[in-house]
């Protein structure tokens, strides 16, 4: 009994068997077709879901869309879960789980399948993991099979089996007894015997497989390994009666007439058991997996420790390999009957008529030691005319030790079914080696087995009847003076039409000349010898019409190792290219070729190793061995790959294929299915190389399918790193790739078109239109009804993508004028955008909308959303891409920039013409319910199209179609407007609306939405000049201003244990605040609350004023205390940084970057400069208040004058001239605030205006405000003054029509002292002589 399996063994396989089959698309698809043999034809609602769930499943395999990969699996498990019993359906799952990372799901599914059809499973899904961890545990069912066929065979051989005396043949393969020449030796009982014993076989293997799935299960359901799990005993008889189950003859006759099994492990007491006597009579347990048929290839660093033994025999042990008609011979024992003589000679009869056809390829293929009682192609034996002792008989190639080449005399059966004499394999183990010489499996234990008796008694009763043979032995066989190599091959006549007639005697020579060659190269121990081997052999097949029988003899396994080994070891270039030249031409025509040298992981790599040292012509080997993606990645070779790509080809042999073809080939698959990351950086690999070119010249390559994968790559690289499509729009012939779509698969013709949609994304509007007429115009086929009949059959998430360039190609003619691809194009888009059940398509269509639009960047980037900002006011993400692609920042600079600018207009005319008046607005249908989606990619794409396309109604002609826009969409554009947090999604929903107000029935609708619009428009004005003209028309369109602005009160904070509060000032989402007792409260506002988060008092006296510089990176304070202090402003606190004497009580400070001002306690302005100087001006002005801005100095004096004080030069400027005192009250500017170019001041109202407006240009007076209250403070926005009073009210007036629109109750009977605006204008926040701070918002 096999030892217990471990879960992580089991995982491993698994894993191992649902990787390959991923990365292998046509193993894929033959797995599938196999399986879906077995799903029920009755249901056919069935066969769809499941055909439905395959397709699903491909597309997420081959996607590159993480987002597409995942919705696609989920339906995919949906349908596959409702249907989970069908052999289909588990393989499916597997890979499923498999793309998922659930291995363990994912075995358990494959395990099903193991369950449910032990044989098909074993023979045509999964060989290899019934092979690496079932066969191991059914190795004692094996046996107990082998022995029971033993006992049969055995008596056959003793008693029934002889030799025909009338006919020999110089050329015998060997004296086993063929298939056909047994059967007929076999009595009608035995015949039967050995039919039921297979059919029995089968079914315990069957019920072993349904056994070990379940003991494989519970090891997987115990992943902690808390328990222990013992494999199941196994099942050694048969469980089910034998007329359940039919022998069918016609398919049995099929697979000999095509020389194939039905599977590796399949029908192994026939297959294994009639190659080689040891295998069935071993009396000794096999502790590894059974021997393969054919040799394996193995490793040159053990065949490089062997030399010195690597003999006549090891070559030929090497060579034993069988043929696929041997193979069908021996099937055919299996599937004789022997009811009756009669039946018999029928039997023998339909056998004859493969014997001419057997015979034939046998000496097609018959080696070059044709004459060797050890060749091991003579699996099937000629029959022989000898009668016993004849004396020329030669002995059955099972009887002769592979080491010795000698007839046993001690034969030991080793572990892996191997066989060799005592003495010869206990050398070979005493020697220091620890595997078996032919296999070259490691053995478990060196000590050897006991003698195989079978083998012995088989031998001696063959020498019985054979009295007259003569062994020859020779410690050192010499293989030049051996008779086995010094055997002629009979000469077969040319089968070349183009041949000429050579004589017997030349051709001969040649075949001679090259067996000689073969010998050597395989045979010498001086590389130089076989260098020159292999040069011969190239020559030869240069120059001669190779048959069919050298090609043969080329492609035996231990020819190939030599060749592999001239790898290993040469330096020599020319060897090395005409090593990989005959192994390239030999593979391409030989798939066992291709077998014998993917055997060994070392042989791989060393080509790999001689490509990228610059054998560039391996590459061409390299993709014949067919290398999984994941191998190829690992393998690390891509620049070598550009290296070949970029060279010239007339360097190159002349090879079966083209190492540029090859390159392609190679670099195209690891592109096509490799992660996001990996495609990435091959792709910049890519670009950097400067390969581009050469990659474009390969679309007019004459294979169609270099021309596909070319295609592939262009496309991975123009989605990296798009500004390499202006060098692919500028070299590439399309018409091959037009061409090759007819014959292409779906995927491949999607990828064409993908290529072309991605093609047309240049940054020239008119490139964009000349490619569309190439691909529109050229070609042998119409290339929209081409497009239109793929439309109808392709997969959903494929179908946006293929719409959207059959409307670019529509759109070259007329707009106007009606066409049914445009109707089918437009149809499918809108039908995929409102599709809920395929998200992904959902998306493709919205994002193909966007796209449309026309306008991209020199990456291939949709302009569409910084086109939309830009006229929306927001130009500063379009001027940024127009530098970064260092484009021209107006399109008028240039007659050239302006030509591309109209032909975009153009277009985005004209295709928005298109999508609007499909079906009178349908479109606007659909997109509004992709903004209703919950997934954000949907909702972004959507907004953006309906954004461009409401935007564009303004521009189309008015034909009823804006009102079904209105019904659709305004109510989400208003919505969006309000909820927006980005400045960018507000501008662009503010875009959209503006659409609207000019239309009365638009604009009656935003009237119940003013007051939230009005907001969003305030939020925009600073930075959109679009919200200003939006905001005009609204003011415009109301009778009185007061209807836009109102305020309500958010909170109330009574700080009056710190007196008055004297300054306030805004930042950020902080408040500021400087009180009486020299307190300095740092506020935040969140929802209707003011929260302090810190409060100092480092001042000692009232703290009079507070100022921030616009970087906001300091807080300047100015107290009576004398001092000024700057303050570090944290997120929660402020720190005090510097402390600076102002020699005098500092009111009303204002500050610039190196300087700061103050009203002293005496007349004069002093400015103070932070390294501690300071001087006094306007000296004759007992100054009230200041304002600083741009580097003038505004002074309000107690004599109602206004000055202004250029701080750089000096100079002084009067604005408004003093007054007396009016009886003997001074009248002074208490308020004075300069913004936007006018200077507003506030005084006692002698003629009824409290504040006056002047021009900071020319002085002069511009406005007034009416109002009679006592002002003491002012604060000025964009849209608004606030004035406030000494009686605690605050007046609210409109800046642009200087009329009052509201008045705010503080609810004190303290005077208003200080005010201050937030940034947004949003907020007003009140300081009072009572200690109270109000907040207000602007609602």
């Amino acid at each position: 009994m096999a030892s217990a399996t471990s879960s992580a063994e089991i995982l491993r396989h698994t894993t191992a068997f649902t990787s390959e089959t991923l990365s292998q698309s046509k193993l894929r698809l033959r797995l599938l077709s196999a399986l879906r043999r077995k799903l029920p034809t009755s249901d056919q609602n069935v066969l769809r879901q499941l055909n439905l769930a395959a397709e699903t499943l491909e597309n997420a395999i081959s996607t590159s869309s993480s987002f597409n990969r995942s919705s696609s699996l989920r339906v995919a498990e949906k349908l596959l879960h409702s249907h989970p019993d069908t052999l289909f359906s588990s393989f499916l799952l597997s890979l499923l789980y498999a793309l998922l990372n659930r291995h363990t799901e994912a075995a358990h599914s494959l395990l099903n399948i193991f369950s449910s059809d032990p044989s098909l499973a074993r023979s045509e899904i999964a060989p290899v993991v019934f092979e690496e961890f079932f066969l191991i545990h059914l190795l004692p069912v094996l046996q107990s099979f082998k022995d029971q066929r033993s006992r049969i065979l055995s008596s056959l051989s003793s008693k029934n089996l002889g030799y025909d005396s009338d006919k020999r043949s110089r050329f015998e393969e060997s004296v086993v007894v063929s298939g056909t020449r047994l059967l007929s030796k076999m009595s009608g009982g035995q015949t039967s015997e050995l039919k039921e014993l297979e059919r029995d076989y089968e079914e315990v293997l069957d019920e072993n497989c349904r056994l070990l799935v379940g003991y494989f299960r519970e090891v997987l359901g115990n992943e902690n390994g808390s328990r222990l799990i013992r494999p199941p005993s196994l099942i050694f008889e048969k469980t089910r009666k034998s007329d359940e189950f039919k022998f069918n003859e016609d398919e049995q006759n099929k697979v000999e007439e095509i020389g194939l099994g039905n599977g590796r492990y399949n029908n192994p007491t026939w297959t294994e058991g009639e190659r080689s006597v040891e295998f069935y009579s071993s009396g000794s347990s096999s502790k590894s997996k059974s021997p393969p048929f054919y040799p394996q290839r193995v490793s040159l660093k053990i065949l490089r420790n062997q030399k010195s033994s690597r003999t006549l025999s090891a070559i030929s042990a090497n060579l034993n390999s069988g043929s696929e008609l041997e193979s069908s011979s021996e099937d055919n024992l299996s599937n004789s009957s022997s009811e009756s003589e009669g039946e018999t000679q029928k039997k023998n009869r339909k056998m004859a008529l493969f014997e001419p056809r057997r015979s034939q390829i046998q000496k097609q293929k018959q080696p070059i030691y044709a004459e060797s009682s050890s060749s091991p192609e003579r699996v099937m034996a000629a029959d022989s005319d000898d009668p016993p002792g004849g004396g020329k008989c030669t002995p059955p190639k099972d009887f002769i030790c592979p080491i010795t080449s000698h007839i046993f005399d001690d034969p030991v059966t080793l572990e892996t079914g191997q066989t060799y004499e005592r003495k010869a394999i206990q050398e070979w183990i005493d020697r220091g080696n620890s595997t078996c010489p032919i296999t070259r499996q490691k053995l478990h234990s060196t000590q050897l087995p006991k003698t195989n008796y079978v083998l012995k008694r088989l031998i001696a009763s063959w020498q019985e009847q054979n009295p007259g043979f003569i062994s020859i032995h020779s410690d050192n066989p010499d293989p030049e003076t051996d008779p086995i190599f010094n055997s002629t091959l009979p000469v077969l006549p040319s089968t070349s039409p183009n041949s000429v007639i050579i004589s017997q005697a030349t051709m001969d020579g040649t075949i001679c000349e090259l067996r000689l060659a073969i010998t050597k190269l395989c045979m010498s121990e001086i590389l130089r010898e076989s260098e020159k081997a292999v040069l011969r052999i190239e020559r030869f097949w240069q120059e001669m019409n190779m048959g069919l029988e050298i090609q043969t003899m080329l492609s035996k396994p231990a020819v190939i190792n030599g060749f592999v080994e001239i790898l290993f070891n040469s330096v020599d270039p020319r060897v090395l290219r005409a090593t990989v030249f005959l192994l390239c031409e030999l593979g391409s025509r030989d798939k066992t070729v291709i077998q014998t040298l993917t055997r060994v992981d070392s042989d791989v790599e060393c080509i790999v190793a001689l490509f990228k040292n610059g054998l560039l012509e391996a590459v061409v080997l390299i993709h014949l061995l067919r290398p999984s993606t994941i191998s190829l990645i690992e393998m690390d070779m891509v620049e070598s790959l550009l290296v070949v790509i970029k060279k010239k080809q007339d360097g190159f042999l002349e090879m079966c294929l083209k190492p540029k073809t090859a390159s392609i080939l190679l670099l195209g698959q690891i592109l096509g299915s490799s992660e996001g990351n990996i495609v990435t950086s091959i792709a910049k690999t890519v670009v950097s190389a400067k390969a581009i070119k050469s990659i474009v010249e390969s679309l007019e390559a004459e294979w169609a399918e270099e021309r596909i994968a070319a295609v592939g790559i262009l496309l991975r690289c123009m989605q990296e790193d798009g500004k390499c499509r202006h060098t692919i729009a500028d070299k590439a012939e399309l018409a091959p790739v037009l061409e090759s779509f007819m014959g292409a698969s779906d995927g491949e013709r999607f990828e064409i078109i993908n290529f072309f949609s991605e093609l047309v994304k240049l940054n020239r509007r008119t490139f964009n239109e000349q490619v569309l007429h190439i691909i529109k115009d050229e070609g042998a086929f119409s290339t929209m009804h081409t497009l239109l009949i793929y439309l109808q059959t392709a997969l959903q998430d494929q179908c946006p993508v293929v719409a959207g360039l059959l409307l670019q190609l529509d759109l070259l003619v007329e707009p106007r004028k009606m066409s049914i691809y445009r109707e089918e194009a437009m149809d499918t888009l809108i039908s995929c955008l409102r599709n809920s059940d395929f998200p992904a398509a959902q998306i493709a269509a919205a994002e193909t909308i966007v796209s449309l639009q026309g306008r991209f960047s020199s990456s291939g980037k949709s302009l569409t959303r910084a086109s939309l900002l830009k006229r929306a006011g927001l130009d500063k993400s379009y001027r940024t891409l127009m530098q970064v692609d260092q484009l021209s920042n107006s399109s008028g600079e240039s007659e050239e920039n302006l030509e591309e600018e109209q032909a975009a207009d153009e277009w985005e005319r004209k295709m928005a013409f298109v999508l609007v008046s499909h079906e009178f607005g349908l479109l606007f249908e659909a997109l509004a319910e992709g903004l209703r989606s919950r997934n954000q990619e949907l909702f972004s794409s959507c907004f953006l199209s309906a954004t461009w396309l409401i935007h564009m109604l303004t521009v189309l002609p008015d034909t009823g179609i804006r009102g079904a826009a209105r019904v659709c969409l305004l109510k989400h554009f208003i919505s969006m407007f309000k909820s927006a947090k980005g400045t960018e999604e507000k501008a662009l929903s503010m875009l959209a609306l503006s659409s609207f107000i000019h239309d009365p029935e638009g604009l009656n609708d935003l009237t119940s939405h003013m007051k939230d619009i009005l907001k969003g428009l305030r939020q925009l004005k600073k930075s959109c000049i679009l919200a200003v003209d939006m905001l005009k028309v609204f003011s415009e369109g109301n009778n009185s201003s007061i209807d836009l602005w109102n305020h309500k009160e958010l909170v109330q904070v009574d700080c009056s244990a710190n007196g008055e509060v004297l300054s306030i000032v805004c930042f950020r989402d902080k408040i500021f605040s400087g009180h009486s007792d020299g307190t300095i409260k740092v506020w935040t506002g969140r929802g209707s609350i003011l929260h302090l988060i810190h409060e100092t008092r480092e001042h000692t006296k009232a703290v009079t004023s507070l100022a921030i510089l616009e970087s906001g990176e300091r807080l300047y304070s100015g107290s009576l205390d004398r001092t000024a202090r700057i303050w570090s402003i944290g997120s929660e606190a402020i720190y005090c940084v510097q402390i600076h004497d102002m020699k005098d009580q500092v009111n009303n400070l204002v500050v610039a970057n190196s300087i700061a001002c103050f009203i002293p306690q005496g007349a004069g302005v002093k400015v103070h400069s932070w390294n501690g100087k300071s001087k006094l001006l306007n000296p004759n002005k007992n100054v009230k208040c200041l304002t600083l801005v741009h580097g003038k100095l505004y002074c309000g004096c107690h004599d109602n004058s206004i000055q202004e004080i250029d701080l750089a030069t000096g100079t002084l400027s009067s604005i408004q001239s003093g007054t007396r005192k009016l009886l003997g009250k001074s009248n002074p500017v208490h308020a004075l605030q300069v913004h936007d170019g006018m200077i507003y001041s506030s005084s006692f109202s002698l003629d009824g205006a409290a504040v006056k407006i002047w021009s900071a240009t020319n002085y002069s007076m511009v406005g007034s405000l009416a109002s009679t209250m006592e002002v003491r403070t002012l604060a000025v926005s964009s849209e608004l003054i606030y004035l406030g009073s000494k009686s605690g009210t605050v007046e609210i007036w409109c800046r642009k029509k200087l009329i009052r629109v509201e008045t705010l109750q503080t609810g004190t009977n303290g005077k208003v002292q200080c005010m201050a605006v937030d940034g947004d204008e949003e907020v007003l926040v009140v300081g009072t002589s009572d200690g109270r701070i109000q907040a207000w918002e602007l609602s």
